[in-house]
C-alpha cells in the first residue's frame, strides 16, 4: 500500500518502540512514519554491508536498550519499553532472519516478531520494483547498472520481449510453465524499469516511472470510452474501431494508413501489420494484385508476403505460426538423436 497506510497494530507498534529504525530514512514510507511525529533512526552504512552485520546492529540496540543505555542521547526515548522496530527494507532483507537466529544469545533472547504492517492492493509490489531499481542505479548501487544507457539497454528490451513471447506462446499448450512464464514478464518489466530510471536522470527533459505510468493510464482511459466515458461499443470489432479512429485523432500527422510502423521490426510481424493497416484501410484487394504481379515476376519476397496474406485472411499470426512448427521441428530433430 501507498507509504503511511498502515494497520492499526502496526501504528500501535510503531507507537509503543523505544527506536524505529530503517535502512534509509528518506525512503518514502520512513518519510510517511516520521510525518506522524515519529522519531527513524538511520543505520550506520557500515552494518548494511552483510545480513551479519544489520544482525548484530539490531541486536547491539536491543541489549543497550535492556540496560539502560543510549536512552539520554537524544536518539532513543528512555519513557517506552525495550521494543525496537524494524522498518523491512523493499528487498525483504534476504537473509536478515537467518542472521538474526544464529546472533540470537543463548541466556534471555529478545522475542522477535514480524508483524504485517500492511495488506498490499493489487499492483503494491510494483512500488517495491521501483524502490530496487533506484537503489541499483544510485550512488552505492551496481556500477554496471549505473553505467548503463537507453542505447546499451534497447538489445535487452527486444531480446527479453522475443524470450516472454516464446514462454506465452506455449502457456495454452501441454507444456506449459506459468511459473516460467511470469519471471519473462517479469524480465520485460525490468527493462521498463530500468529506461524510466535512466530517463530521469536527462538533465534538460526528464520523466520517470511516474510520468511512464500517468501516460498509458490517460491512454487507457481515452481509448475506451465504452467503458469510461459512456460510449457505445458492444463486440469486440466496434472496441477495434473506435480505437483506430482515437488513435487517428491522437496521431494527425499520420496522413497514410502505413505511417508509423517501425521498419525495424522482424520481417513477418512487419508483413503482418502493414497486410493489417491496409485492410482496414479498405485496400487488400489493391494489395492482392500487387503481390500477385511480383509473384509472377518471380520476387522470392512477395511469395513470402502472399503467405503471410493467407495465414491473415484466416486469422492467423505468422510469426507465432512459424515459432510452434519451429519449435516442433526442433523436438523432433533431437529425438533422432
Amino acid at each position: 500500500m501507498a507509504p503511511g497506510l498502515l494497520s492499526s497494530s502496526a501504528w500501535a507498534a510503531l507507537g509503543e518502540a523505544r527506536a524505529v529504525v530503517a535502512a534509509d530514512p528518506t525512503a518514502a514510507q520512513a518519510r510517511a512514519i516520521a510525518a506522524a511525529g515519529l522519531q527513524v533512526l538511520a543505520v550506520p552504512p557500515a552494518a548494511l554491508h552483510s545480513p551479519q552485520g544489520l544482525a548484530e546492529h539490531l541486536l547491539g540496540l536491543v541489549a543497550g536498550v535492556a540496560s539502560g543505555a543510549g536512552t539520554n542521547d537524544g536518539t532513543i526515548d528512555g519513557s517506552k519499553d525495550g521494543t525496537i522496530v524494524w522498518i523491512g527494507s523493499p528487498d525483504g532483507d534476504p537473509g536478515l532472519a537467518e542472521a538474526l537466529a544464529v546472533s540470537l544469545p543463548e541466556e534471555d533472547p529478545p522475542i522477535l516478531e514480524l508483524l504485517v504492517g500492511s495488506w498490499d492492493t493489487p499492483g503494491a509490489r510494483l512500488l517495491d520494483a521501483v524502490s530496487v531499481m533506484d537503489r541499483l542505479r544510485s550512488p552505492g548501487g551496481c556500477p554496471w547498472d549505473a553505467e548503463q544507457t537507453h542505447a546499451s539497454l534497447t538489445p535487452y528490451l527486444i531480446e527479453e520481449a522475443y524470450e516472454a513471447a516464446e514462454v506465452l506462446d506455449q502457456l495454452d499448450g501441454p507444456d506449459a510453465d506459468r511459473d516460467d512464464a511470469a519471471d519473462e514478464l517479469g524480465d520485460v518489466l525490468l527493462q521498463v524499469l530500468f529506461h524510466a530510471r535512466v530517463a530521469a536522470e536527462h538533465e534538460e527533459d526528464p520523466f520517470d516511472i511516474d510520468d511512464v505510468a500517468a501516460g498509458l493510464v490517460a491512454k487507457l482511459v481515452r481509448r475506451h470510452p465504452h467503458v469510461f466515458a459512456g460510449g457505445d461499443a458492444a463486440t469486440p470489432q466496434a472496441v477495434e474501431a473506435n480505437w483506430e479512429l482515437i488513435k487517428a485523432e491522437e496521431k494527425p500527422d499520420r496522413q497514410h494508413p502505413l505511417d508509423g510502423i517501425p521498419v525495424g521490426m522482424p520481417e513477418l510481424a512487419r508483413a503482418r501489420k502493414v497486410a493489417s493497416r491496409l485492410r482496414r484501410a479498405g485496400q487488400v484487394e489493391w494489395l492482392r494484385e500487387w503481390v500477385e504481379a511480383r509473384v509472377a515476376q518471380r520476387d522470392p519476397g512477395a511469395l513470402l508476403l502472399e503467405a503471410v496474406l493467407d495465414l491473415h485472411d484466416g486469422d492467423v499470426d505468422a510469426s507465432a505460426a512459424l515459432r510452434h512448427t519451429l519449435r516442433s521441428l526442433t523436438e523432433d530433430a533431437r529425438e533422432l538423436g
